[in-house]
């Protein structure tokens, strides 16, 4: 029977586009599922804040009758400009093992891509790079996190088999938290603390919001990333949605604040408790229980690990060593919890600086991901 792909136009088409993953990863042990309602607001054309910048269609794959897969083209012109090239996206991208769904699914995005006058397509991307990004090439035997891609490994086959090349890796760290800390980092600390005239900021909700700290934090994140690989300078509304999103879940104790003498952010941390075995009971949805399940692993019964989200130094203290108090602010914050294990987010392969920053502990490279890229 011959493929049939729909572009999503109504909201209960939409629903099944993201919930499509829950069918196709029912019995896989290590996916983790996002939260529907974040999906829902991400992907809708006029609700996401992305919209202002990027232009998109979503398209799902049916084949007897029953849907096969699912794929966002994307044109985000703001990287575009940023950048200087024109690139098509395609994220969420997924399906069933037969080549047929998988290409006609593409064959959409570099439709799109060409109609616009693109010259490559590339992927997978989100909308942002605050959306998951990366498909996952090595790994497949680990439990997946709030943040990242999880997927088959025929992904890998179908895509290059499509004709597309590596364009970026990623690499992340599962790092244990050791009982007591190597003596040198406290003594590092130490010294960049007096030389850099920098001190550690806790924060509590009442400076959030009377200092409108997190749109500084904000701030800081877009000069630390911007030269990153096809990094999105984010305009300020863009930061309401994810400062509204993650201060509704963050514990600020896991938050590692350093400024300078001028009350300014330099460096920056932000973990957060494993919440992945919460996803996986819940599916995703916060009901009728799945709102229990995330709230006990953030702040009651929580997991071993803790997942690093963000960590960045701004440009003019990188080389100065003030991560240095970042690390071991975490860290001790990690072993006065009990945690036993961290695991970084997503680093570029080619970001050797911030590879750099875990080389006293011990740790192990669990999981890869990849960009890819192909001309049209």
């Amino acid at each position: 029977m011959s493929i049939l792909i729909k572009e999503v136009t109504t909201r209960r088409e939409l629903r099944e586009f993201v919930n499509f993953p829950e069918r196709l990863y029912k019995d896989n042990p290590y996916y983790v599922p996002p939260l529907v309602f974040d999906q829902m607001d991400t992907l809708d054309q006029k609700k996401g804040a992305a919209q202002d910048f990027c232009r998109s269609h979503l398209y799902v794959a049916y084949k007897d009758g029953k849907m096969a897969g699912r794929v966002a083209a994307i044109i985000n012109d703001l990287a575009n400009k940023q950048w200087n090239h024109k690139e098509v996206r395609f994220g969420w991208y997924d399906f069933i093992d037969d080549k047929e769904v998988s290409s006609a699914l593409m064959a959409k995005v570099e439709e799109f891509g060409r109609e616009n006058g693109m010259e490559s397509v590339v992927g997978p991307l989100g909308f942002t790079d605050f959306d998951p990004e990366g498909l996952l090439v090595e790994g497949y035997d680990r439990l997946s996190t709030m943040a990242l891609i999880y997927n088959y490994p025929y992904y890998v086959t179908h895509i290059e088999g499509m004709g597309f090349k590596k364009d970026a890796d990623w690499i992340e760290y599962k790092i244990d938290i050791p009982e007591k800390l190597p003596e040198k980092m406290e003594r590092v600390a130490a010294i960049i603390t007096q030389r850099t005239n920098v001190h550690l900021r806790p924060l509590t909700k009442k400076i959030i919001r009377e200092e409108d700290y997190a749109h500084k934090i904000f701030k800081v994140i877009n000069d630390c990333y911007k030269d990153l690989y096809n990094f999105t300078v984010l305009p300020e509304h863009m930061a309401d949605k994810y400062i509204g999103f993650y201060l509704s879940i963050l514990d600020l104790n896991y938050v590692s604040i350093v400024e300078n003498e001028n009350n300014e952010i330099v460096a920056f941390g932000i973990t957060m408790p494993s919440i992945a075995r919460a996803l996986q009971k819940s599916r995703g949805k916060l009901f009728p229980f799945g709102w229990w399940y995330i709230l006990k692993s953030l702040f009651l019964k929580r997991e071993e690990g803790v997942e690093m989200l963000l960590v960045g130094v701004r440009p003019d203290y990188q080389n100065s060593g003030v991560n240095s108090l970042v690390f071991l602010d975490m860290f001790k914050k990690y072993s006065a919890a009990g945690v036993k294990w961290a695991e970084t987010n997503a680093i570029l392969e080619t970001n050797l600086k911030n590879q750099r920053q875990f080389a006293d502990f011990d740790k192990e490279c669990k999981k890869r991901r990849r960009s890819y890229i192909k001309s049209l």
